[in-house]
């Protein structure tokens, strides 16, 4: 199938993007994403990866903070192709800000047409600096039809990414190594992570702590709930470690907003640690980070992007140098669709009215669109999907928007004979999912949460059905 040509991507949803047989034959779709393909014999594992950083001048972040002026380091998608478990099943990690709404639909078509298989096994992330990219295509074709504002997603670069992606996956495929053993390992992570929402004696949030924080006494506030584990689920062809994929909670920010593009320091971390072991790909997942970051332990000061850095690499070697692996039996993928109700706040022709009113800032005029982007898809009943790859008793659990912590927590704890790996960050067409207790607290995170206080029971009733 030709790729998209760059006015359908904006024009449009990529929801009919159709899979095609390319190097691997799929098998039939069975008719419901929910059932799972379970392979009990030979399962196969290609990397992948190519370079997904934007032009000079492009929009960072939904165009809120500067745009692209400069670079720190490259922006990559690395990820897997797993074969033998029915249809190939695919798993991305990404460094942009967001892929939201029809964007996520483009980017999981493009690879799944390449690997052969169809678009509800495949898993985009991203990772989530802020110093990157923000794509949803219908909120792209609001805010150009604005006509005065400057663009939030350049379809050319969208498109050359989908046909990188393309070329990536299918020259992957020729490279498949057998897995004989998976793995899993944990580690403490040291003075990263603390809870962004600090609340009164009152019970709601009187002082927020982000990814930075130059307040001594707010930095001095304890710590908060998090979760400490960095956890590793890993690859092997005998001895040889083949594959490593990471995932710790937590916004993955030091500093942003002076235009120069980073992967920061999560993609630091990863990157040296791809350094130690170039026969070996290294994928990181932000978990549920939605009121997670750094800023009890970052001043926000430049020299503390590399002591972050830092102390995620001693996180990554010390999983690694914990992992137990064991041979691989049983791998199967589950799906859930999830497509929570809207808070009723938010009204589109009021929306749309912010939007129209030069009076407003870049931000006020342009955040709504991701609004309404999601109102209108909720509208056309177009679901966002959960996924889970099984693999014996280890599960990774793919979750959509900024879900916060406790969603991660209760995973564990409900699934405790399991060894749970969950990667938040998925389509962010939903935006922060907080859960039912933080609405009454207030805070930034509900006040831009598009979905309603019922959004807890919901994510929840759909990652029940992936464990199904």
């Amino acid at each position: 199938m030709p790729p998209l040509s760059r006015r359908d991507l904006l024009a449009a949803s990529a929801a009919g993007i159709a899979s095609g047989a390319v190097g691997w034959t799929p098998q039939p779709a069975t008719g419901d994403a929910a059932l799972p393909e379970v392979a009990t014999g030979e399962i196969h594992v290609a990397s992948f990866r190519f370079d997904v950083t934007p032009p000079l001048g492009h929009g960072c972040c939904g165009n809120w903070i500067k745009p692209i002026v400069g670079y720190d380091d490259p922006l990559e998608a690395i990820g897997l192709v797993i074969l033998g478990a029915g249809r190939p099943i695919v798993l991305c990690a990404v460094d942009w800000t967001g892929i939201l709404n029809d964007a996520h639909v483009a980017w999981r078509g493009a690879l799944a047409e390449a690997a052969g298989t169809s678009p509800d096994r495949v898993a985009v992330q991203v990772v989530h600096p802020h110093n990157a990219p923000m794509a949803c295509l219908e909120t792209a074709r609001l805010v150009a039809g604005a006509g005065d504002l400057p663009p939030v997603l350049d379809p050319d670069f969208f498109a050359r990414c989908l046909d990188a992606g393309r070329v990536a996956v299918r020259q992957a495929l020729d490279r498949a190594v057998r897995v004989t053993h998976v793995g899993r390992g944990t580690a403490r992570v040291i003075d990263v992570a603390s809870n962004r929402r600090l609340l009164g004696p009152d019970g709601t949030v009187r002082t927020q702590r982000s990814s930075a924080c130059a307040d001594e006494a707010i930095r001095a506030l304890p710590e908060g709930l998090v979760d400490p584990l960095l956890r590793t689920v890993a690859f092997y062809h005998g001895d040889e470690k083949i594959a490593a994929c990471h995932a710790y909670a937590c916004h993955p920010m030091s500093y942003y907003g002076d235009g120069r593009a980073s992967a920061d320091f999560c993609g630091l971390a990863r990157r040296r640690r791809q350094i130690d072991e170039p026969g070996c790909t290294h994928l990181y997942f932000s978990g549920c980070g939605g009121n997670i970051a750094a800023g009890k332990y970052n001043d926000g000061s430049r020299g503390m992007r590399p002591v972050l850095a830092g102390r995620m690499y001693d996180a990554i070697v010390a999983a690694d140098a914990a992992i137990e692996r064991r041979p691989v039996e049983r791998v199967s993928w589950t799906t859930a669709p999830f497509l929570p109700t809207p808070d009723a706040r938010w009204v589109e022709r009021d929306l749309l009215a912010a939007l129209a009113d030069p009076r407003q800032s870049l931000v006020a005029r342009t955040r709504p669109m991701y609004t309404v982007a999601w109102l209108r898809r909720v509208a056309r009943g177009e679901p966002v999907v959960l996924s889970a790859l099984h693999l014996d008793d280890i599960v990774m659990v793919h979750l959509p928007g900024e879900p916060f912590v406790e969603y991660q927590l209760r995973l564990q704890q409900d699934h405790a004979d399991r060894f749970v790996f969950t990667a938040g960050y998925g389509d962010g067409g939903p935006w922060y999912l907080p859960t039912t207790a933080a609405y009454p607290q207030g805070g930034y995170e509900v006040g831009v949460a598009w979905s309603g206080r019922g959004v807890e029971a919901e994510l929840h009733d759909g990652i029940a059905r992936l464990f199904a």
